[in-house]
């Protein structure tokens, strides 16, 4: 991707959805964005959220600053929501059972909010999509399958169809709906048609997938069925096919179905369609179409590639539908027409320059919450807005958000670290800690237990922007990749090997240990804890690894069981005389979560230390670098009183997390200073599970003068 393209694209605000419910609700009840729309001065946003039946209502007449407008009861699950002047339109599925689908389309207010008028549909809702000029409306019926019965297969009955309904000065013509009937077109389950997505043309045409049976529909402004054609399939190669905690990319699919779910017109005879999948298929990627059937352009593996190198694969994901494209958006800004590509498991959109429909040109991937769902280019108000299903509230994860991204001509801001430019394809992710080399810039990464199967090296090059991994070693045992490793921390070994920590859970049987590994990662030692300390064990155990001289330094996340509360030790290992020993360190508190240690490097006369609690969004307090003299660094035996070390506060990175305008990420775990001084912090992205996948790379300046 360029450092500068012709249009690029900035997050400017993040919204949770929570902050949509008045004083005295339950805030911690699950929420959600799914589809989202605006309204026609692009002042106004509508989401639908499903799990509390609600529509949600956002102003951003200042999009750096949306504030909530409350949310409306829809007497069932609202599926998608469009906007005439003044006029919202919702599709409400109120079926009982799958065997007897129903649905709404209720009017709304867009001012007041008041319920004014509902229709009928005769099935259940998904979809729904305006015309142009605001003179109908067309709704996909889906009436979708049990996924539950027999495997989900088709055909289970009623068929879906599509409907129309004609708007003026704001009414539906509810008594003139006209139903618009698919059967007897797919190749697949032709009488079970279930339309899942629909968009209409300016000269009123409607573009339809029909997801499951793997087709695409084209009806007529008249009504009639103009076009029709199976979606086809797709082979892919280069792919991870596995869950199996390991990023490997030496996979391959054939003849895989698309079976598309959103489309959007792009011109007059052009479409184009995001392959998610939901069958038997699913293809990873996307297509441009044109109206007779014509695959103009299939982007392969190529999207999700792209993904990989950002460090957003969600392996868990390898053995069904990879990073999942789901919605797309099609809008022209500063006239460059683009195409956004949704991936609701990588959590990222794709941006396209398709000036040429038949080689369209990734510029830039964006950063959206924990599974976009649905996307609204406002090109007027130079704008792009983002819907984030996942609610992980319940968790103590990320809460569901609206995002907001502002068009501008700077350099991309986001990815900060990629693999894109390296030789070969490196999939990475989990950084969780970080360690220099010997030059300026040059940096380590180790990766955590989200990959228990394919532990790693990354090496890290920060001289350039963003910064590049530009190589991965695995760690082996025997020459097989090593098992049983959960790598929390990372230091040099001075001959050109590493110390790494793992941090261990022996519920889990992952033992905490001190490797050695050598320049190709091949493990020449391991050294396990001493009784001392394994009396007292806790799951939460080394979080980072420093060597000074012939000593290693390990953090202790939490408090083990012999420890005072709000004090964990920084636990030493000579390296020559194998005794061990420990200092204390104590803890700031920090809201209603806890409080660890994530990192520790050594440089100067100074420990550094990463102290942060495990809170995320709004509700994070503590994310901060603390630094120790040396000099106080003594160890005392292990059943022996521990001095307690005096800490001084370097910087607060909340700030620093708060930059690129999302939440506030809880996982900080990795730093370093440089070779030329400079500091580096790295967080943790899980590995995309559970996760919007975001890994923010950052320097905090010079720390001291270049040796």
């Amino acid at each position: 991707m360029p450092a500068m393209a012709q249009t690029t694209f900035d997050r400017i605000a993040t919204f949770a959805t929570p902050d949509n419910m008045t004083a005295g609700e339950d805030r911690s009840r699950p929420t959600s964005a799914e589809i989202i729309s605006a309204s026609e001065d692009g002042n106004t946003l509508v989401y639908s959220d499903s799990p509390l039946g609600v529509l949600g209502f956002v102003d951003i007449t200042d999009p750096a600053a949306p504030l909530p407008l409350g949310t409306v009861p829809m007497d069932g699950e609202p599926t998608t929501a469009v906007i005439i002047g003044d006029r919202v339109y919702v599709g409400v599925d109120t079926s009982t059972s799958f065997t007897e689908p129903s649905g709404l389309l209720r009017v709304l207010d867009l001012k007041t909010r008041a319920v004014l008028a509902s229709c009928d549909l005769g099935g259940q809702p998904d979809a729904v999509a305006r015309a142009d000029d605001g003179s109908f409306l067309a709704v996909a019926i889906e009436n979708q399958r049990d996924e539950d019965l027999n495997d989900g297969a088709l055909p289970q009955m009623p068929a879906g169809h599509v409907v129309t309904l004609a708007v003026t000065d704001g009414t539906l013509d509810c008594d003139g709906q006209t139903r618009i009937d698919l059967t007897g077109l797919a190749d697949i389950a032709p009488d079970d048609p279930e339309p899942e997505y629909v968009d209409i043309n300016a000269a009123g045409e409607i573009v339809v997938t029909l997801q499951e049976n793997n087709h695409v529909v084209v009806i007529g402004a008249d009504g009639t069925i103009a076009a029709h054609f199976s979606a086809g399939t797709v082979s892919l190669d280069g792919i991870d096919t596995r869950d199996d905690g390991a990023l490997t990319f030496d996979g391959a699919l054939t003849d895989v179905p698309r079976e598309p779910d959103a489309v959007k017109w792009i011109d007059a005879d052009h479409f184009a369609t995001a392959n998610e999948g939901d069958y038997q298929g699913g293809s990873r990627g996307w297509s441009i179409f044109h109206r007779d059937g014509t695959v103009v352009y299939d982007s392969g593996s190529r999207f999700e590639h792209a993904v990989i190198r950002a460090g957003h694969y969600p392996d868990k994901r390898s053995d069904a539908k990879g990073v999942e494209p789901e919605s797309i958006e099609v809008a022209t800004f500063d006239g460059i027409p683009h195409v956004f590509v949704v991936s609701e498991r990588g959590s990222l959109i794709g941006v396209y320059d398709v000036s040429d429909l038949a080689a369209p040109r990734l510029t830039q991937l964006l950063p959206s919450g924990i599974s976009p769902e649905g996307i609204v280019a406002l090109p007027a108000r130079d704008l792009l807005v983002t819907a984030n299903e996942a609610d992980l509230g319940a968790e103590g994860g990320a809460r569901a958000h609206v995002m907001l991204f502002g068009a501008t001509d700077g350099p991309p801001r986001y990815p900060t670290i990629t693999a894109e430019g390296a030789d070969g394809l490196i999939g990475w992710g989990a950084l969780s800690g970080l360690a220099a080399g010997d030059a300026p810039g040059q940096l380590f990464a180790v990766s955590d237990s989200a990959y228990g199967a394919q532990a790693a090296i990354h090496a890290i090059d920060a001289t350039r922007t963003p910064a590049r991994i530009a190589a991965k070693t695995i760690v082996t045992r025997n020459g097989d990749p090593a098992q049983k490793l959960d790598l929390e921390g990372i230091t040099p070994d001075g001959q050109g090997g590493f110390w790494l920590a793992s941090e261990g859970r022996s519920d889990r049987l992952v033992p905490h240990a001190i490797i050695h590994v050598d320049a190709q990662g091949e493990i020449q030692e391991e050294i396990g804890l001493p009784a001392e300390l394994l009396a007292h064990e806790d799951r939460y155990g080394f979080e980072g690894i420093a060597r000074q001289g012939d000593r290693l330094w390990m953090a202790v996340q939490r408090e083990w069981g012999d420890d005072p509360a709000g004090q964990v030790k920084l636990v030493s290992y000579d390296l020559l005389t194998q005794d061990w020993g420990a200092v204390a360190y104590p803890l700031d508190p920090a809201g209603d979560g806890w409080t660890g240690l994530s990192e520790i490097a050594i440089d100067g006369d100074w420990a550094y230390l990463i102290e942060r609690d495990n809170l995320i969004g709004d509700a994070a307090v503590l994310k901060a670098l603390f630094r120790v003299p040396l000099s106080e660094m003594v160890p005392a035996g292990l059943d022996d009183p521990l001095p307690v070390v005096t800490k001084e506060l370097v910087r607060d990175l909340i700030p620093d997390l708060k930059a690129q305008n999302g939440y506030v990420l809880d996982k900080v775990e990795g730093f370093a200073v440089d070779a030329a001084g400079m500091g580096w912090v790295v967080t943790d992205n899980d590995g995309t599970d559970d996760s919007s996948g975001e890994t923010l790379f950052w320097s905090t300046g010079l720390m001291r003068a270049a040796q």
